[in-house]
């Protein structure tokens, strides 16, 4: 299998073209390289995005189909819409993106091992001081006062294009709320989808949905040209509605 792969230039932060991206497994790309800022906005610009384990090279995926979240299409079931109401969480933005990446790694319901590496939580964590990634954290406080992050999810934004990494939750619907967060933030300045990259049983509760690669590029060359406020990203609290 190799022998197909494109290997990756270290001086270089090139990726070869999509349609070199292999069937099965579904869309594997290319080999080597590293997780510069530079090489990962590169990727993500295009559609390609890290995903290896601990034993494997680093390796580089776009899949066909690709999974995507519509935000008009979220879908908020009526447990989830009384949690809503009772207000039980605090939400925020990029108060404590270490903090998220770090337990999206250690998620407990994870079965398999994680792919968020010491070198990819480094490497992220790096974007985001650079202005590249973002978390949304839901808090829960207890009757002591006392605040613990409980979920949460961190992806990369480019303009207008925003994919999402990984999340987590330790309470109830966490990651729902956080999920419903981005999108609300994102539906104000008119980004009407959230790249997934991979389809799995929870995305597609919320509403997630796979379409054709081509598709998916279109969808995001358009969100890549829309530019966000400069202040968008900035650390706040955010509110459901």
């Amino acid at each position: 299998m190799s022998q197909l792969l494109y290997q990756l230039d270290d001086a270089s932060v090139a990726f070869p073209p999509i349609s070199c991206a292999l069937i099965e497994p579904n869309g594997l790309l290319a080999l080597g390289g590293d997780l510069s800022s530079a090489r990962l906005l590169s990727a993500y610009s295009q559609g390609i995005f890290p995903w290896y384990s601990e034993e494997d090279p680093l390796m580089w995926w776009s899949p066909d189909p690709r999974a995507i979240i519509a935000i008009e299409q979220l879908r908020i079931n009526r447990t989830l819409a009384k949690a809503i109401r009772k207000a039980p969480y605090t939400i925020t933005l990029n108060q404590d993106f270490t903090q998220v990446i770090q337990l999206c790694a250690d998620a407990p319901f994870r079965t398999d091992e994680t792919w968020i590496l010491d070198d990819m939580q480094a490497a992220y964590i790096n974007l985001h001081q650079q202005g590249h990634a973002h978390s949304i954290e839901i808090w829960h406080q207890d009757g002591g006062g006392n605040k613990a992050l409980v979920g949460g999810l961190y992806g990369v934004a480019i303009n207008g294009f925003f994919s999402g990494e990984s999340m987590f939750y330790k309470q109830s619907n966490a990651s729902k709320f956080a999920l419903l967060a981005l999108g609300q933030l994102l539906k104000t300045i008119d980004i009407n989808f959230i790249d997934c990259q991979l389809l799995n049983p929870f995305l597609e509760d919320m509403g997630a949905k796979e379409i054709s690669r081509t598709e998916f590029l279109l969808k995001q060359k358009n969100a890549l040209t829309k530019q966000v406020p400069d202040d968008f990203w900035q650390a706040r609290t955010l509110t459901l509605i």
